[in-house]
């Protein structure tokens, strides 16, 4: 007696094609949902503390980090930077780039404690969502021809390039050399975040590059 065999029906296949479809419908907007979130996150953190740096300057007349009178204007203070009118990564006497974080927390514009040290950890300086230290400086470290030392707010790097690319067509002009939000090699970023075979050049989304990173400048 001949054995019948049996294989799925159309609708069966039908069916279960559908469910594939859901399920990988499901984890593409999940990933669409966690970028979005962590673009959001980034951007809520560099406004916040480019509005922090500004209410300092308005409260004070001075820079967070390089303010002169720090140590007898602002309580639990006990480090002031030189009164130059620039935040330095070193003025020859401290590190106003990590003093400034001192400066914003303990006079209540941004939250945390933070307490000067002459070396970079998590009690003297913020980090970003990905995990690596922001920096507020006077320097030239970003992207753009003939950079000139500026205030800038340095993302950190740990960041995927689909992230910084994101961030720069929210808040800026979506290239990485221009405007005020752009590429920086600020930590070490790896290579390559920026396509150099077109002009102007651009984030180069299709490179995968997980380490990147940027700065805002004031």
């Amino acid at each position: 007696m001949n054995k019948r065999e049996q294989g799925f029906t159309l609708i069966e296949i039908a069916i279960v094609l559908v469910i594939i479809g859901l399920l990988l419908g499901g984890v593409l907007k999940g990933q669409e949902l966690i970028t979005g979130a962590r673009v959001r996150n980034l951007i809520g953190q560099q406004d916040g503390i480019k509005a922090a740096y500004f209410g300092f300057l308005d409260r004070y007349r001075a820079l967070p980090g390089d303010y002169r009178n720090a140590a007898t204007t602002i309580a639990n203070v006990n480090t002031s930077g030189d009164g130059d009118g620039q935040i330095e990564a070193d003025n020859g006497t401290n590190k106003e780039s990590i003093l400034v974080w001192e400066h914003l927390a303990k006079s209540g514009f941004i939250n945390g404690s933070y307490t000067y040290a002459a070396t970079v950890s998590d009690a003297t300086n913020p980090m970003n969502p990905f995990g690596a230290f922001v920096e507020l400086v006077h320097d030239a470290v970003y992207g753009g021809a003939a950079s000139a030392v500026r205030p800038n707010l340095k993302t950190g790097n740990r960041i995927p390039v689909e992230i910084l690319a994101e961030v720069d067509r929210k808040v800026d002009d979506g290239l990485p050399n221009t405007g005020s939000f752009r590429t920086s090699d600020f930590s070490t970023p790896d290579a390559g975040c920026i396509d150099t075979t077109v002009t102007p050049n651009t984030w180069d989304g299709n490179g995968g590059k997980s380490n990147c990173g940027a700065a805002t400048l004031f």
